[in-house]
């Protein structure tokens, strides 16, 4: 259900649902535009499917039109299953890898405050050449061919947005996401080192939470938050965007909660220093 093609119709469908409610109402898009709050040009691009329409802007418009309640509660659901979308890591190799840093790079430098969860791994923006070469490598012979060079390359020039102070990043990650072995011992002691380094950034957090915290939640998936805009969600297969705002809310209150288990400040600097250090010391 997740598909492109499935998600595109939906889309389609919704936009053309509303616009036949409007004109079935003798309602004109300047009236609805008024009784909603909104302007006629957004009635005009959601109508047109220029516009994807939050579940919030769906629930104006029935209210709006006085939509009765049956119609409008399938059409609700219809609206939050079109914010949703889906692609999986197979299009992405197909397209190249180098692809999807682009445009990672676009939804960093159209945002201002942004938030990772990463009990696994950390992300591209904290990593070193060799340990980004380790991640981008396939893991399985059924997996497509990927040019990992031209992938790590795009993901080093990313992180220059980490020295834009007028965007803010807070890494909230596992012990776990530290220490898993993903590539050989110097080069995760190099990666520790690292990201001990970029938390010394001023508009960088980097917080640990570590294995002794007990923490009442369950750390299920990587995500990430930017401003109050979209989540994105890491599966194994894909990845899946979130826009509803009561899904964005929910994974930010979902990250503090995580987060106030987490060591922070010169305490998660000192921890990341001291893996690196064992690392080191592990290599013999």
């Amino acid at each position: 259900m997740l598909e492109p093609e499935y998600q595109g119709r939906q889309r389609k469908d919704l936009a053309q649902a509303l616009r036949d409610l409007r004109q079935a109402s003798g309602l004109s898009g300047q009236r609805l535009a008024v009784r909603c709050n909104m302007s006629q040009a957004k009635i005009s691009r959601i109508e047109t499917g220029k516009t994807l329409p939050t579940v919030i802007d769906v629930e104006r418009i029935l209210s709006g039109l006085g939509v009765p309640q049956e119609i409008s509660r399938d059409l609700v659901a219809l609206a939050r299953t079109a914010n949703v979308g889906y692609t999986a890591w197979r299009t992405y190799a197909r397209l190249g890898l180098y692809q999807k840093q682009a445009e990672l790079q676009a939804l960093e430098n159209s945002s201002r405050r942004m938030f990772h969860f990463l009990p696994a791994i950390p992300t591209g923006l904290l990593h070193v050449p060799a340990y980004a070469t380790r991640t981008l490598e396939r893991t399985l012979p059924t997996a497509p061919a990927r040019d990992v060079a031209r992938a790590v390359r795009a993901r080093m020039e990313r992180q220059a947005v980490l020295d834009d102070r007028s965007r803010h990043f807070t890494f909230l990650m596992t012990e776990q996401a530290v220490r898993w072995q993903r590539a050989s011992l110097p080069v995760m002691a190099d990666q520790a080192a690292h990201m001990a380094e970029v938390a010394e950034k001023p508009n960088v957090e980097i917080a640990i939470i570590p294995h002794s915290a007990q923490v009442p939640a369950t750390p299920l998936n990587i995500f990430v938050i930017y401003d109050d805009r979209l989540v994105t969600i890491e599966l194994f297969s894909g990845e899946v965007v979130l826009r509803d705002p009561q899904d964005v809310r929910y994974h930010r209150d979902l990250f503090d909660l995580f987060l106030s288990h987490a060591l922070r400040g010169a305490d998660a600097t000192a921890f990341l220093r001291r893996c690196a250090a064992e690392f080191m010391q592990q290599r013999g």
